[in-house]
């Protein structure tokens, strides 16, 4: 675990992440609002390529909680069983798309409780769609970023709730809205787990990474 970086360091780091991609995306695969909360749900211990492949079948024909409901718990299990945990899955989504009509008229909530509320969604999740539907500044920490923001000084914490607050208490505002993409593109693509792509690092000179792989 690195040293907290200070504000200048972590400006400056920003500061070429947006100039690399400005508008960083997620990269799951969605048309609605309702439907991220399906794949962000669905991709709890799976990649984004599995999800957005068993997806782009199932969100044809299931795109609302109304449509999920008809499709039914078997019907989804069709679609997504090349998922880890899919029954589980499935027996979720189905209960937090009955949820939905029933309680909220088939519309997704924009209050991270009420997220959280649904069969599920944790907080990651919810962080997820309220930073990328609702523009929320919410910080969703998952393995990429736990690991960038310890081993770069970025945002410093033993459990994700650290690094969540880390994010929120180092990072200048203007930089808010897209920290999490920007660091978990930087931990998926370059800054892996265990052969970190150091030498294409566009931070390198600010990262006191010890094990860098020059």
């Amino acid at each position: 675990m690195a040293k907290q970086l200070g504000y200048h360091q972590i400006h400056e780091i920003f500061t070429r992440f947006r100039e690399l991609d400005p508008e960083p995306k997620g990269e799951l695969d969605h048309v609605n609002v309702y439907t991220l909360v399906v794949a962000v749900a669905l991709s709890a211990q799976a990649t984004d390529a599995g999800v957005n492949k068993a997806t782009k079948e199932l969100f044809k024909v299931a795109d609302t909680p109304q449509k999920m409901l008809d499709l039914g718990e078997e019907g989804l299990i069709e679609h997504i069983k090349t998922i880890g945990l899919f029954r589980q899955k499935a027996k979720n989504v189905i209960k937090l798309s009955r949820i939905l009509v029933e309680e909220y008229d088939g519309e997704v909530p924009s209050s991270r409780a009420a997220l959280q509320s649904l069969p599920g969604v944790g907080r990651k999740t919810a962080n997820v769609v309220l930073n990328m539907w609702f523009k929320q500044p919410a910080q969703a920490v998952d393995t990429h970023i736990f690991r960038v923001g310890n081993r770069t000084g970025i945002a410093v914490g033993k459990n994700v709730d650290a690094v969540e607050r880390a994010i929120e208490d180092n990072i200048p505002a203007e930089f808010q809205q897209h920290a999490h993409h920007w660091l978990i593109l930087h931990g998926r693509y370059t800054c892996k787990a265990r052969k970190p792509v150091c030498t294409n690092c566009i931070i390198r000179d600010l990262c006191p990474f010890e094990e860098k792989t020059l």
